[in-house]
Formats: C-alpha cells, sequence, structure tokens
C-alpha cells in the first residue's frame, strides 16, 4: 500500500476519532448540564438543551468529512500508474493531506471553542444556578428571620397581653381590696356615729336624769301647802318635847341606879350587881337614841323652815302624808326604807 493510501486511510480515522470524541463529550455534557439543571432551574434545563441540540450538528458535519476521504482514496488508487501519475498522485495527496490537517485543525478548534462555549454556558449556568441558590437561601434566610421575628413578636404580644391581663387581674384585686376597705371604714364611721349618736342620747338622758335629780333634790313636796307643814311642826314639837322628857327621866333613872350601887352592897353571888349594871346601860343607850331623835326632829324642823320636808332622802320622791303624819321624824319613803 502507497503513502498516499495509508495517509487517506489515516485521515478519515482521525475525522472519525474527532467526530466519537466530540459525540461523546457532548452527552457527557449534556448529563452534567442536566444533573445541575435538575438541581436547579427550569430555566437552566432549557439552556442545556440547546446546547445538547448543536452537539449532533457537529457530529453531522463530521461524517461528511469521513464520507469523502474514501472517494480521494479511490482517485489515488487510479492515478499510481506512471511515475508522473504517481508524483501528482503524490502531491495531491499532499495537498488533500494538508487539506485534511487543515480541516482536523479547523474542525479542531472548532470543537475546542464549541467546548469553551458549552463550558462557559454551563459555567454561566453554574453561576446562575450558584446564584438562584444563594438567592434562595437569602429569600429563606429572609425567610426565617421573618418568621422567627413574627414568632418573637407573638411571644412578645402574648407576654404583653398576659402582664397586661396580670396586671389588670392586680388591679381589680386592688379596686377590690380598696372597695373592702373603703367599705369597712364607711361602716366604722357609720358605727362610731350611732355610738356618737347613742352617747349623746345617754348623755342627754344622764343629764335629763341629773337635772330631774337636781330637782328633786331641791324640790319642796309640800312648800305650798303650809298649813300641813305648820301641823307637821307642832307634832314635831310636842315629840321633841316629850322626847327631852324621857331623856330626862332616863339620865336621872340611870343616875339614881349608879348612886344606889355605890351606897349598898349587892351580893355578888347572884348576880344582882351585874344586872344593874346593864339596866343602867341599857337606860343610857336609849336615852343616846333618844338624843339622836331629838337631833333628828331639828333636821325635819329646819326642813319644814325651808318647805324641803317631806322629800326622800334616797329618791327625793315626796314621801305620803299618812307616813309623815304616823312617823315622827321621817326622811325616807317606804320603798326606800324597805330596801335599807
Amino acid at each position: 500500500m502507497s503513502s498516499s493510501a495509508r495517509i487517506l486511510k489515516k485521515a478519515p480515522a482521525k475525522k472519525t476519532v474527532a467526530s466519537a470524541k466530540s459525540s461523546k463529550k457532548a452527552p457527557a455534557k449534556k448529563t452534567v448540564v442536566k444533573k445541575t439543571v435538575g438541581k436547579k432551574s427550569l430555566a437552566k434545563k432549557a439552556v442545556a438543551k440547546k446546547a445538547a441540540k448543536k452537539a449532533p450538528a457537529k457530529k453531522a458535519v463530521a461524517k461528511k468529512a469521513a464520507k469523502k476521504a474514501p472517494a480521494k482514496k479511490v482517485v489515488a488508487k487510479a492515478a499510481s500508474s506512471s511515475p508522473a501519475q504517481r508524483a501528482a498522485a503524490a502531491t495531491k495527496a499532499a495537498a488533500i493531506k494538508a487539506r485534511a490537517l487543515a480541516a482536523a485543525k479547523t474542525q479542531k478548534d472548532r470543537d475546542a471553542r464549541a467546548k469553551a462555549a458549552l463550558k462557559e454556558k454551563a459555567a454561566g449556568v453554574k453561576a446562575k444556578a450558584m446564584a438562584a441558590a444563594k438567592l434562595k437561601k437569602e429569600r429563606d434566610a429572609k425567610a426565617r428571620a421573618a418568621a422567627r421575628e413574627r414568632e418573637v413578636q407573638r411571644k412578645a404580644r402574648e407576654k404583653a397581653a398576659a402582664e397586661a391581663k396580670k396586671q389588670r387581674e392586680i388591679d381589680a384585686k386592688r379596686k377590690a381590696i380598696e372597695g373592702e376597705k373603703l367599705r369597712k371604714i364607711k361602716e366604722i364611721e357609720r358605727r362610731n356615729l350611732e355610738e356618737f349618736k347613742r352617747e349623746e342620747r345617754r348623755d342627754l338622758e344622764e343629764r335629763r336624769r341629773l337635772e330631774a335629780l337636781e330637782r328633786k333634790m331641791h324640790a319642796k313636796p309640800y312648800g305650798a301647802d303650809t298649813a300641813f307643814l305648820e301641823e307637821l311642826r307642832g307634832l314635831l314639837l310636842e315629840t321633841r318635847a316629850a322626847t327631852k322628857v324621857d331623856i330626862a327621866v332616863m339620865e336621872s333613872e340611870a343616875d339614881e341606879m349608879l348612886v344606889d350601887r355605890e351606897r349598898l352592897e349587892y351580893d355578888d353571888e347572884d348576880g344582882s350587881s351585874v344586872a344593874s349594871d346593864i339596866d343602867r346601860d341599857q337606860k343610857k343607850d336609849f336615852a343616846a337614841l333618844l338624843r339622836l331623835k331629838v337631833d333628828e326632829i331639828d333636821v325635819a324642823l329646819s326642813r319644814i323652815d325651808d318647805g324641803s320636808y317631806g322629800r326622800c332622802d334616797e329618791c327625793f320622791e315626796p314621801i305620803s302624808r299618812a307616813r309623815l303624819g304616823a312617823q315622827l321624824p321621817v326622811f325616807m319613803c317606804v320603798s326606800c326604807r324597805a330596801s335599807v
């Protein structure tokens, strides 16, 4: 086999390799794009699909170049009969090789540019995905911050509501306590007022009683009945005179008994001296009582003079006329005398 045939055979092989490489690399990029798109967003999927559509077009161009190479190989085989023809075929093969190399280089550059474009697009998609993820993360962070802020505000509102409720309960309790205290104060004031009024009534009644008692103490129940008082005066004077006589008789008898005891000698065995002393003492005591009665009659006469005789010394009520006439002198009514 000639060198031109080998060159012609190698050129399609390079093209097929290049097309295979491009066909293999394009789906790989497609899967990468699909993975990133699946993770990121639907907009990035559309960009990846466009990139995937361009790769099969490049495959078709590579296939066409591979089909042209066998035709040139046949031409080279037909022209190998003479040296001139071989030289022309070699020149032609060199030109074809150069063109194939130029086409391969062009295809390689084109593939590199496509690869760079795909890489740039993938980087753009990735950057967009990262930007979208960052934006989503920021939105999520803002949402979480807003949720936390809402939760804080909710808790603050609940705390404020609880504190307000507690303060209302405290205010209501304080108002109830103050109301109860005010009610107790009013009740105490009412009771004090009632007690003050009762005290005033008692004081008034006591003053009235004392005034009435004072009037009774200075009352003259029979002051207007001078005839009755003069009658009582006569009776008291007669009683005083009779009492004086009785006092003189008692004292003279007691003196006589004392003289007789000194003159006569009594027999102490029969107790006659002791009996004489007892009788004499009794007479002395009776004479003292009569003298007290005389003093009372003097007091009664003085009261008759100022018109106050006939008033009880205990209750200051008038003594009945019958008692005043029956007992001389008398200074208490029947009820007060009975209670003494």
